[in-house]
């Protein structure tokens, strides 16, 4: 199971982190960045077989591609955020892992207001 492999990974970085830390403090970033990395690839072929359900949702029910790229989008950035604010927070970083975490809200519903317009759109014209 994989799962074991990254959790291996995961304290294998977490350990070699705080090894890094005594000895090269400005590393230590780069050490744990390097086990996210590590892990994050041995997620790719998880990550592809979402993208084969979602797609086949996508076909299944008629949706819009054009919305359903943007859902995408949203999830993708908020992973993403989350990871990066992460960092800085183990950087010791953390009012930019705040203002990193506020962009990407901000991006986030940003995004959706297409979103929200089509449900609009869609709710005025089912109202008599």
């Amino acid at each position: 199971m994989d799962i074991f492999k990254i959790l291996a990974i995961a304290l294998i970085t977490c350990v070699a982190t705080l090894i890094v830390k005594q000895v090269k403090p400005d590393f230590a970033s780069l050490v744990t960045l390097a086990g996210g990395i590590i892990i994050l690839l041995m997620l790719i072929d998880y990550i592809n077989q979402i993208f084969q359900v979602l797609n086949y949702i996508v076909e299944k029910t008629n949706l819009s591609p054009g919305l359903f790229g943007i859902v995408l989008k949203i999830i993708g950035i908020g992973y993403l955020t989350e990871f990066t604010a992460n960092i800085c927070s183990d950087s010791d970083s953390t009012s930019l892992a705040n203002k990193v975490l506020l962009a990407g809200k901000i991006i986030i519903l940003v995004m959706a207001l297409p979103i929200l317009t089509n449900i609009i759109d869609i709710i005025i014209d089912i109202l008599p």
